[in-house]
């Protein structure tokens, strides 16, 4: 069994994510190559964001910190503290309107 603190982990990294150039920090919370499930957290300053990249595949994102914008071609999701979007199957964009804290996780097919 193990634990973590989210809350805790959030925090240290949007303090990396302010003072790096990008923006942005990740650190994997669970998973890996050899589990099914990954987890990750993902911190991004305000006006910093991931720019369109392809879906993972079956993927969620849960807001834990600040407001982002999800973006997939014409469509666009907003969340905050508490939401958790879906993540489309199409390229997609994710956007930090605060400095803002996501749990990415990801389902892999075996």
């Amino acid at each position: 069994m193990k634990k973590s603190s989210l809350t805790a982990l959030a925090r240290e990294q949007l303090k990396i994510a302010r003072q790096a150039s990008s923006g942005r920090s990740a650190h994997t919370v669970f998973g890996g190559h050899e589990h099914v499930l990954r987890q990750t957290l993902i911190a991004l300053a305000a006006g910093h964001g991931l720019d369109e990249h392809d879906s993972p595949g079956e993927a969620t994102l849960h807001v834990l910190h600040g407001r982002v914008r999800l973006n997939a071609g014409d469509q666009e999701w907003n969340g905050s503290p508490g939401d958790l979007l879906i993540v489309p199957a199409a390229r997609h964009t994710l956007d930090a309107l605060e400095d803002s804290a996501v749990l990415l996780t990801v389902g892999r097919r075996g």
